[in-house]
């Protein structure tokens, strides 16, 4: 179903609340993350950094239950439409990873942090 050859095994998996529509993430996803994802519904992805799949929220405590599955045209991009348990999809406390707003040649956060990353990710 989906074409993993593209990018080293993996899928690029955009993230978006499944009411409002907002761009909560992007992540990754090899075979075993997209079958976990699709038998458990709850977002499973692979890190690129510490080379092993991972459960959203996890630790946190702020999961992702999957509502819908897109594919994109040519099967190498998936499209997740997700219930954000807890408010936040960031791991840095942000409801959204992208909350910096580019400002000519800087940028500044945006929003409010839903957690203190400190105080989750011991």
């Amino acid at each position: 179903m989906l074409d993993f050859s593209k990018f080293n095994g993996l899928v690029p998996a955009i993230v978006q609340d499944y009411q409002s529509g907002e761009v909560l993430m992007l992540g990754f996803m090899n075979a075993e993350a997209w079958e976990l994802t699709r038998a458990t519904r709850r977002a499973h992805y692979y890190s690129r950094t510490r080379q092993k799949i991972w459960i959203k929220g996890e630790t946190s405590g702020h999961i992702q239950l999957v509502k819908e599955i897109y594919l994109d045209c040519d099967q190498d991009s998936v499209l997740l439409k997700v219930e954000q348990v807890g408010g936040a999809a960031c791991h840095k406390g942000y409801r959204s990873c992208f909350h910096n707003l580019v400002e000519g040649q800087s940028y500044r956060p945006v929003g409010t942090k839903v957690f203190d990353p400190k105080e989750v990710y011991k």
